[in-house]
């Protein structure tokens, strides 16, 4: 087989390595594989707190980082590409920006208004779905996705180029998904952005390449959610992410996010994730669940397993392979703080019923639920 591609990274020291990575993968995921964290500087310089990877899906902008000389570009919406050279960002980063805009005449010729009666910002579950059934209504289509694969958080596919299989049937749900959009014949842009609306009948999108303005008779925004911060002492430290960006990084491109690993929050997504990881290799030094034992409310946990039975199912699943794995479940806990030992790991503490606990590990891994996309709005 070929070597894998690989492009370089020179960090803040001037100290400079090729980094190996899969087709398909993202920045982001290139570096967390080789064992790079820290991605960007903040304002106290370099010698202060650094940023890394943490929401995973280019809302909080702490991975940016500099590419062939651009700076301020998510690493983990960027694709890896042979031969890209990444640097370490100081803070802004806008220092190797040209002095000013580059001017425009007055008089330069807009693009002309693509017509459509339905534009679809969003290439997720409700985002497809949405396209297929407006497509069997005889509806002209434009789905607008940011990203490379199409799915969205909750299906999250295997990025295109990488030679992954499929890990679930919920994985290969979305994948018949974007088949059938596809098939619908409804027209997508992947990794296209909607940048301005000058109009309700001019909306401006960049789709890679070039600007185009779109004249839609109707918008649907199915832009999904993003994972609420948990703000404690030292949640910003590079290794600390949320589950969905864990998540993104197994399922989406193969990646731990590293090989010890604290999951802390409440909901079904952080014991999936949790149990995905651990099958993946990593080793779960603990799940804290901020919600108390289900059996401590016994007509309560009874009641939501009636009203879907099937999840139910899938959760004592979850919970089973916790316990076969041995990985301490820690119902009645929150994540305190976060710190870096001498070593370079991070130390979680976590606050419970019967007091504190501290947990090592390489990532720290926070889902404490999710608020809507809705800037477009």
């Amino acid at each position: 087989m070929p070597p894998d591609p690989t492009l370089l990274w020179q960090d803040a020291e001037d100290g400079a390595r090729q980094i190996p990575f899969r087709p398909g993968q993202t920045v982001a995921a290139a570096l967390t594989a080789a064992g790079v964290r820290e991605l960007r500087a903040t304002r106290r310089g370099l010698g202060g707190e650094g940023r890394g990877l943490h929401c995973g899906m280019g809302v909080c902008q702490d991975c940016l980082v500099e590419v062939d000389g651009e700076p301020n570009t998510r690493a983990c919406m960027t694709k890896a590409q042979p031969g890209m050279r990444l640097r370490y960002q100081d803070f802004p980063g806008a220092a190797r920006l040209p002095p000013g805009p580059v001017p425009v005449p007055d008089d330069a010729p807009l693009p002309t208004p693509e017509v459509v009666d339905l534009l679809i910002l969003g290439g997720g579950a409700a985002g497809l779905s949405a396209a297929i059934a407006a497509r069997r209504c005889g509806l002209d289509v434009l789905v607008v996705e940011e990203r490379s694969a199409l799915g969205g958080q909750y299906y999250k596919q295997p990025a295109p180029g990488l030679d992954a299989p499929v890990l679930d049937a919920q994985q290969a749900e979305g994948g018949a998904l974007a088949v059938a959009a596809e098939a619908s014949g409804a027209r997508i842009l992947r990794g296209a952005e909607l940048w301005g609306a000058f109009d309700l009948d001019r909306l401006a999108i960049f789709d890679g390449t070039r600007t185009r303005l779109v004249a839609p008779r109707a918008v649907i925004v199915a832009a999904g959610a993003y994972e609420r911060p948990h703000v404690v002492p030292g949640w910003t430290l590079p290794g600390v992410m949320t589950t969905g960006a864990a998540q993104t990084l197994w399922r989406s491109h193969r990646v731990l996010p590293g090989r010890r690993v604290l999951v802390a929050g409440n909901g079904p997504l952080n014991m999936q994730v949790a149990c995905e990881l651990a099958e993946g290799g990593a080793e779960v030094v603990g799940v804290a669940e901020a919600a108390p034992h289900p059996w401590k409310r016994p007509r309560a946990a009874m009641a939501m397993a009636a009203v879907d039975p099937a999840l139910a199912v899938k959760g004592v699943r979850y919970l089973a392979a916790l316990a076969r794995r041995r990985v301490p479940l820690l119902y009645g806990s929150v994540l305190s703080a976060v710190a870096r030992t001498e070593s370079g790991a991070l130390r979680a503490t976590l606050r419970g019923a019967r007091g504190e606990a501290e947990f090592e590990a390489d990532a720290v891994l926070l889902g404490y639920g999710f608020l809507p996309s809705h800037e477009t709005l």
